[in-house]
């Protein structure tokens, strides 16, 4: 059996926690299993990096910024395998490089094309536990080290698992596994056995952080079997899995939130074909992320509100992309309220269930909580609400739906 074992940030934050990853790997390969390890860099180094670029230069170039971010994995994958070593199993550390993780030539946020794999196979043949840096790659055409952005060791992993056709990819994070609802927030939230990768999905877009959305979209595509687990105890985690008929009878799975978000309105906008591909292509070009989207008819029809929410990160961006517009699309003013959140309900049940939406706005309203857009798929029902409120409707909802 090959195992593919991811261990973020936190897992790996320093010495002891390394020897307990290197402690873990080796235990499975002395079942009998073949073992593939995946690092982040140790917690807080890549955010110390970016800070000593900006340090000599105000705005630094991508491409230096790939080489720079890349050696936190590198220096974490070293240690790992040093560490395995000094446990008397042999090990081998491979950068993204090494292991033939080729990339499109899109520095910071690159997509992987294929992985060769080639050293690791051999290496899995004579016996080495293979340690890889996450996160990282080479560009097919250019040569050019590139990073897959935050989050991105998530990706490495599944991407590595459905490239050597591992038995199972394990996510070895700072919880126990996926949650009914954020248990900071939640005292009665309880661990769930086995989930969807459409529920998954949902959850990492809405706010879960267990998770990078990317890295679910590639296990769902090449149905790569995914378990979320706690690198600090032996609990059995949370199984990602394809949807089965059990599953559709639990209505809803867990409810998430989103505290980073905010609402822009563009007030008086010229009603026109045209116009909405306009300003959400500019935004777009600047690779911002739009949630929802509403418009409203004004002024007749020769007006329009059109309203929608990003990350809150971004909105000084979009509002200087939306001045630079203001000539060809020709609004009155733009609304900006950063004192916003978002809360959504998600489960596979809500397909063969009716009135799930109707229950979820319901109980807001009896708790006077007013809900400013809406936003809905097969599997979720999403409100942006007032930041007070959010924890509030994370909780009530959490009861309503009995989870």
């Amino acid at each position: 059996m090959l195992i593919v074992q991811k261990f973020g940030g936190t897992s790996v934050a320093n010495i002891e926690r390394i020897r307990n990853v290197a402690r873990r790997a080796v235990r499975e390969a002395k079942k009998g299993n073949s073992v593939i390890v995946v690092v982040s860099a140790m917690a807080g180094e890549t955010d110390k990096l970016i800070a000593l670029a900006h340090q000599v230069n105000p705005n630094p170039s991508e491409r230096e910024m790939d080489i720079l971010l890349s050696s936190g994995e590198r220096v974490t994958c070293a240690l790992t395998a040093m560490t395995i070593q000094a446990l008397g199993m042999k090990a081998v550390a491979l950068t993204g490089r090494q292991l033939g993780v080729y990339t499109d030539s899109v520095h910071t946020r690159a997509h992987i094309e294929y992985i060769s794999g080639e050293r690791a196979k051999q290496a899995l043949k004579d016996g080495h536990i293979v340690v890889v840096a996450g996160f990282q790659g080479i560009a097919k055409d250019t040569g050019e080290v590139t990073t897959l952005g935050r989050g991105g060791s998530d990706l490495s992993a599944v991407a590595i698992a459905y490239a050597m056709n591992a038995d199972l990819c394990e996510i070895y994070t700072d919880v126990d596994g996926v949650y009914t609802a954020d248990p900071n927030i939640v005292k009665e939230a309880h661990k769930i056995d086995k989930i969807t990768y459409e529920e998954m999905l949902e959850l990492a877009s809405l706010g879960a952080k267990v998770l990078q959305t990317r890295s679910v979209e590639v296990a769902a595509k090449y149905n790569v079997p995914l378990m979320v687990r706690s690198s600090f105890n032996y609990k059995k985690g949370t199984l990602i899995v394809k949807e089965d008929r059990d599953m559709e009878k639990v209505l809803v799975s867990a409810v998430a939130h989103d505290k980073n978000q905010a609402r822009i309105t563009i007030k008086d906008v010229y009603n026109r074909p045209g116009i909405a591909a306009k300003i959400f292509k500019a935004i777009a070009d600047r690779n911002i992320v739009v949630d929802m989207i509403s418009q409203n008819i004004v002024k007749g029809d020769e007006r329009a509100d059109i309203s929608f929410t990003l990350p809150r990160s971004e909105t000084k961006a979009a509002i200087k992309i939306l001045d630079g517009l203001k000539g060809e699309i020709g609004f009155s003013r733009l609304d900006v309220n950063e004192n916003v959140g978002k809360v959504s309900i998600v489960g596979v049940g809500m397909r063969t269930h009716s009135g799930v939406a109707a229950k979820m706005f319901d109980v807001l309203s009896k708790n006077r909580i007013n809900i400013m857009m809406i936003n809905t798929s097969e599997i979720s029902v999403s409100c942006i609400i007032e930041l007070k409120y959010v924890e509030k409707a994370v909780r009530i909802l959490h009861k309503a739906f009995m989870l």
